[in-house]
């Protein structure tokens, strides 16, 4: 399977909150809620049967760089204003 987000994709950070907490989530919390580009991802395939994907996510913010891993982010919605 292939990545699910792809360069120049918009995408909203969500820390996951299925996870026990960890260092890396308190500095991930910051960013929650807003958007960022993907800039570039890798993949690791830590055994044969699995492969997880990172991504090197532009925030809009503040232009900063961050990395995070598949499940902390999702599809930014499609944003359309409608004339009723």
């Amino acid at each position: 399977m292939g990545p699910k987000y792809h360069i120049g994709q918009k995408v909203i950070i969500k820390p996951p909150v299925s996870q026990p907490p960890n260092p890396r989530d308190s500095t991930l919390d910051k960013y929650a809620g807003q958007i960022g580009t993907i800039i570039d991802y890798h993949w690791i395939s830590p055994r044969l049967s699995e492969v997880f994907y990172i991504y090197s996510v532009k925030m809009e913010a503040n232009d900063n760089e961050i990395v995070v891993h598949e499940d902390e982010i999702e599809k930014r919605p499609n944003l359309s204003l409608k004339n009723s």
